[in-house]
Protein backbone atom coordinates (compact mmCIF):
# COMPACT_ATOMS: atom_id res chain seq x y z
CA UNK A 1 0.00 0.00 0.00
CA UNK A 2 1.23 3.64 -0.34
CA UNK A 3 2.90 5.19 2.59
CA UNK A 4 4.55 8.47 3.01
CA UNK A 5 6.27 9.07 6.04
CA UNK A 6 7.98 12.44 7.03
CA UNK A 7 11.00 12.99 9.43
CA UNK A 8 12.95 16.16 10.79
CA UNK A 9 10.75 18.26 12.25
CA UNK A 10 12.55 19.74 15.41
CA UNK A 11 12.25 23.14 17.67
CA UNK A 12 14.52 25.62 16.15
CA UNK A 13 15.57 29.04 16.53
CA UNK A 14 14.71 32.18 14.49
CA UNK A 15 16.61 32.71 11.46
CA UNK A 16 18.29 29.26 11.60
CA UNK A 17 17.75 25.65 8.87
CA UNK A 18 16.14 22.48 8.96
CA UNK A 19 15.68 19.78 6.24
CA UNK A 20 12.63 17.76 6.11
CA UNK A 21 12.58 14.38 4.21
CA UNK A 22 9.51 12.38 3.21
CA UNK A 23 10.33 8.87 2.66
CA UNK A 24 7.48 7.38 0.05
CA UNK A 25 6.56 3.68 -1.00
CA UNK A 26 4.04 1.97 -2.81
CA UNK A 27 3.58 4.02 -6.05
CA UNK A 28 6.13 4.36 -9.00
CA UNK A 29 7.43 7.56 -7.67
CA UNK A 30 8.51 9.46 -10.63
CA UNK A 31 5.41 9.64 -12.55
CA UNK A 32 4.17 12.25 -9.62
CA UNK A 33 4.31 15.42 -8.65
CA UNK A 34 4.98 16.26 -4.62
CA UNK A 35 4.13 18.60 -2.48
CA UNK A 36 4.19 20.10 1.02
CA UNK A 37 1.69 21.10 2.97
CA UNK A 38 1.49 22.80 6.49
CA UNK A 39 -1.36 23.51 9.49
CA UNK A 40 -0.41 25.88 11.50
CA UNK A 41 -2.67 25.52 15.17
CA UNK A 42 -6.14 26.80 14.41
CA UNK A 43 -5.89 27.54 10.60
CA UNK A 44 -6.20 25.51 7.83
CA UNK A 45 -3.89 23.20 5.82
CA UNK A 46 -1.31 25.85 3.71
CA UNK A 47 0.18 24.79 0.74
CA UNK A 48 4.08 25.65 0.55
CA UNK A 49 5.56 23.70 -2.32
CA UNK A 50 5.50 21.21 -5.33
CA UNK A 51 8.03 19.17 -7.44
CA UNK A 52 6.97 17.86 -10.79
CA UNK A 53 9.20 14.84 -12.66
CA UNK A 54 10.97 16.30 -14.05
CA UNK A 55 12.01 18.64 -11.88
CA UNK A 56 10.34 22.01 -11.71
CA UNK A 57 9.76 23.60 -8.53
CA UNK A 58 6.56 25.45 -7.66
CA UNK A 59 6.49 27.86 -3.97
CA UNK A 60 3.91 29.88 -2.11
CA UNK A 61 4.76 33.10 -1.74
CA UNK A 62 5.54 32.99 1.84
CA UNK A 63 8.36 30.55 1.73
CA UNK A 64 9.68 31.84 -1.97
CA UNK A 65 13.67 32.32 -1.43
CA UNK A 66 13.92 30.86 1.58
CA UNK A 67 12.53 27.04 1.05
CA UNK A 68 13.92 24.43 -1.66
CA UNK A 69 11.72 21.31 -2.26
CA UNK A 70 13.82 18.99 -3.94
CA UNK A 71 13.25 14.99 -4.68
CA UNK A 72 15.56 11.74 -5.45
CA UNK A 73 14.13 9.62 -7.91
CA UNK A 74 15.98 6.30 -6.82
CA UNK A 75 15.21 6.82 -3.01
CA UNK A 76 11.55 7.40 -3.33
CA UNK A 77 12.27 10.82 -1.46
CA UNK A 78 10.89 14.29 -1.38
CA UNK A 79 13.04 16.91 0.75
CA UNK A 80 12.64 20.16 1.87
CA UNK A 81 15.17 22.29 2.66
CA UNK A 82 14.23 25.20 5.07
CA UNK A 83 16.25 28.09 5.67
CA UNK A 84 15.83 31.78 7.03
CA UNK A 85 12.97 30.27 9.56
CA UNK A 86 10.61 32.37 11.04
CA UNK A 87 7.79 31.98 14.17
CA UNK A 88 5.49 32.05 11.64
CA UNK A 89 6.60 29.15 10.01
CA UNK A 90 5.71 26.99 13.06
CA UNK A 91 3.57 24.23 11.97
CA UNK A 92 3.07 20.74 11.11
CA UNK A 93 4.64 19.87 7.84
CA UNK A 94 3.10 17.08 5.82
CA UNK A 95 4.01 15.57 2.65
CA UNK A 96 1.60 14.45 -0.12
CA UNK A 97 1.38 12.86 -3.52
CA UNK A 98 -0.84 13.78 -6.65
CA UNK A 99 -3.40 12.22 -8.21
CA UNK A 100 -2.77 13.36 -11.41
CA UNK A 101 -0.18 12.12 -13.43
CA UNK A 102 0.41 15.75 -14.41
CA UNK A 103 -0.11 18.69 -12.32
CA UNK A 104 -1.57 20.58 -15.73
CA UNK A 105 -5.07 19.14 -13.93
CA UNK A 106 -4.31 20.41 -10.32
CA UNK A 107 -1.71 21.23 -7.71
CA UNK A 108 -2.96 23.91 -5.16
CA UNK A 109 -6.11 22.12 -3.75
CA UNK A 110 -5.82 19.75 -0.97
CA UNK A 111 -8.12 17.15 -3.42
CA UNK A 112 -5.68 17.24 -5.77
CA UNK A 113 -3.65 14.95 -3.52
CA UNK A 114 -4.66 11.51 -3.02
CA UNK A 115 -2.46 10.07 -0.08
CA UNK A 116 -1.01 12.27 2.63
CA UNK A 117 1.79 11.39 5.20
CA UNK A 118 0.83 11.40 9.32
CA UNK A 119 2.84 14.81 9.47
CA UNK A 120 6.12 16.43 11.72
CA UNK A 121 6.08 19.30 13.64
CA UNK A 122 8.61 22.42 13.21
CA UNK A 123 8.85 24.91 15.52
CA UNK A 124 10.61 28.26 15.39
CA UNK A 125 11.66 30.60 18.66
CA UNK A 126 12.10 33.81 18.73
Amino acid sequence: QVQLVESGGDLVQLGESLRLSCVTSGFVFPRYAMSWYRQAPGKEREYVATITSPKRTIYADSVEGRFTISRDNVKDTVYLQMSSLKPEDTAVYYCAKNRYGSINYGYTRLNDYDYWGQGTQVTVSS
